[in-house]
């Protein structure tokens, strides 16, 4: 993960270096985010139907609400991944400290949210096609049992990337704290070293010097 710039990004208004942007951890597991919800909702939305008695049902168990269920949380997925590939790019362009780290907040709790999600999806479309009748043929088992194994697989590189934006969301932190002790004015930052040579105008005690009367000085009172 890059350091040079605030919430462990990049500093603005750097070189764009292709190479680099796509071997970033976060741009690798959006990808991965991208090409798994394309799997999840294409193998439901192309065979996870069949028609019966003139009707289109679904595969799992012919629940209808888990086919759409997982078509939905697909479609999302993979829209979600693409706008955060896309912000991978404009994270290096923002000046903005503030900017950032709404962006990074943004990306660590609607990852996390969404490996919650695939979580559900998984759970569901598993025990719905387990309590499923084999089609006839074997029609589209391969599609649902890949949407199950590829909604599984979701769940961690979601996770994945709410990770990555928590130890960029982490940093930032750190580097705010930082430059506010730094800059406390309550904080010595430079230690006191006693001056040679210095005397203490308050040494003195009060009553060292006493004035001396003179006795030829002496007049006597007057009655």
């Amino acid at each position: 993960m890059m350091e040079g710039g605030a919430y462990g990004g990049g500093k603005a208004g750097g070189a764009f270096d292709p190479l680099a942007f796509i071997q970033r951890p976060q741009v690798i597991l959006r990808a991965l985010c991208w090409l798994f919800s394309i799997v999840v909702f294409g193998c439901i939305s192309s065979q996870g139907w069949q028609i019966k008695d003139n009707k289109e049902v679904c595969l799992y168990n012919e629940d209808a609400m888990a086919c759409k269920y997982g078509t939905t949380i697909g479609v999302i997925g993979f829209l979600a991944s693409m706008a955060f590939i896309v912000g991978e790019y404009l994270f290096e362009q923002m000046s903005s400290v503030k900017s950032r780290k709404h962006y990074v907040l943004a990306d660590l709790g609607f990852s996390a949210f969404w490996a919650f999600k695939f979580f559900i999806v998984f759970v569901y479309l598993w025990s719905q096609w387990s309590s499923s009748t084999p089609p006839p043929s074997g029609y589209g088992v391969s599609n649902v049992q890949a949407a199950i194994a590829f909604s599984f697989f979701s769940i961690f590189t979601w996770a994945g990337c709410a990770f990555f934006a928590w130890k960029r969301y982490k940093i930032g932190a750190e580097a705010a704290f930082a430059s506010t002790f730094e800059s406390d004015p309550g904080v010595n930052q430079y230690p006191n070293y006693p001056m040679e040579n210095e005397t203490d105008q308050y040494s003195q005690a009060p009553f060292t010097a006493q004035q001396q009367v003179d006795p030829s000085d002496y007049q006597p009172p007057t009655y």
